[in-house]
């Protein structure tokens, strides 16, 4: 039988209560939930509104504030130029697909490590990633450097791809006020 998804309620006080263990909670409970890869709702207990994305995000705000940043100003700065924009749906999906090739692959080098050390090998592989980070880190940031350079042409041309298709859907429809010539002038010109 598959596991219920675990209910926490905020309340106007703004306190966490987690339903399954009839307990209140706080952020960092919430945060370790997520560690522990736990399916939960985060419900506004007034309301009934689904309001786990906003907890999240203020998870994310707190770890931001108390350590080394995850993300830097000028990242910021660009998901918020994205809000709005015609690629907001798309770089939601982009951004989420590159997290999970990383996840994925940093769960390959564990399970090679598993492999390699055993079962109880948890404290070395964490000594191991730390080695590799550091011999390996030049070469990773390279190797990442690279890919994200060619997630970035691809993107690049999604957009063109985009601008094209959406040129000659508007190229072939009469609009008012303008003759299909200067449509077709204007697009040659922009060529």
């Amino acid at each position: 039988m598959p596991e219920q998804l675990r209910l926490i309620k905020k309340y106007p006080n703004r306190r966490l209560y987690d339903t399954k263990t009839s307990a209140y909670i706080t952020l960092s409970d919430v945060k370790d939930l997520v560690l522990l890869k736990e399916n939960f709702n985060v419900l506004d207990a007034k309301t009934g509104e689904d309001i786990t994305r906003s907890i999240l995000l203020q998870i994310i705000l707190e770890e931001e504030a108390a350590g080394i940043p995850l993300f830097t100003t000028d990242l910021l700065a660009q998901m918020i130029r994205f809000y709005g924009h015609a690629m907001q749906g798309m770089l939601g999906k982009y951004l989420e697909t590159n997290i999970k090739s990383f996840v994925d692959f940093q769960k390959k080098l564990q399970d090679q490590s598993q492999q390699l050390y055993g079962e109880n090998s948890s404290q070395m592989q964490n000594d191991m990633w730390s080695q590799f980070m550091n011999f390996q880190g030049p070469a990773m940031q390279t190797m990442m450097a690279t890919y994200m350079e060619q997630s970035k042409k691809m993107l690049h041309q999604m957009q063109d791809q985009l601008k094209s298709q959406t040129r000659t859907l508007f190229t072939s429809i009469p609009l008012p006020g303008f003759p299909v010539d200067t449509v077709k002038q204007t697009k040659d010109a922009e060529k």
